[in-house]
């Protein structure tokens, strides 16, 4: 089998399917964070009595996040201000851009998800993990060694989308479009 590098929309449509995977699916979360963690993933063998079969990872459809992302460009022109070259531009210019596309990837986010934190104390206060945490929603960072109960500082609140909204569509719609060319006449 020959190894090739995926190409940057390659990547980039993976990412999206794959955010959207962890979103939807705590056991793929999980998984995703061992794999993260370099903890390797239990392989079938005569070893033990009971051996239990690693779930097998399958791609993805990829219509969630493309209309995610068509989302995003309809309200945010998320799309355009990515692919544009920011180099020659000053902060100035760059900030007012990114203020234009932050509201409307925003609205486009509360118009169809609901997103809670996982966490509520505020970012920095000091909170105590607890024996049995989901390791899909607590990432413990620095130095882990032992068992829970554990006690650190708060870095992030997380993220955990409790409502998923997104529009039906329609019967022969390509996804695979992310914004319609315009021509003016």
């Amino acid at each position: 089998m020959t190894e090739t590098t995926p190409s940057f929309y390659s990547r980039l449509a993976l990412a999206f399917a794959v955010f959207w995977r962890i979103v939807t699916d705590a056991a793929f979360a999980a998984s995703v964070l061992q794999l993260r963690r370099g903890i390797a993933q239990p392989s079938p063998g005569p070893t033990t009595a009971a051996v239990s079969k690693p779930a097998a990872l399958q791609a993805p459809p990829p219509n969630s996040a493309l209309q995610l992302l068509g989302l995003l460009q309809q309200h945010g022109r998320f799309i355009d201000f990515v692919e544009e070259t920011v180099d020659s531009f000053n902060d100035a210019q760059v900030g007012a851009a990114a203020r234009v596309v932050h509201a409307g990837c925003r609205t486009a986010l509360h118009d169809h998800f609901t997103i809670e934190p996982i966490r509520t104390e505020q970012e920095g206060a000091r909170v105590t993990v607890d024996t049995g945490f989901d390791p899909a929603t607590i990432r413990l960072t620095g130095n882990v060694v032992g068992e829970a109960p554990f006690t650190g500082n708060l870095l992030h609140k997380g993220w955990r989308a409790t409502l998923v909204k997104l529009p039906k569509l329609a019967e022969g719609h390509d996804v695979r479009t992310l914004a319609s060319a315009e021509i003016e006449l």
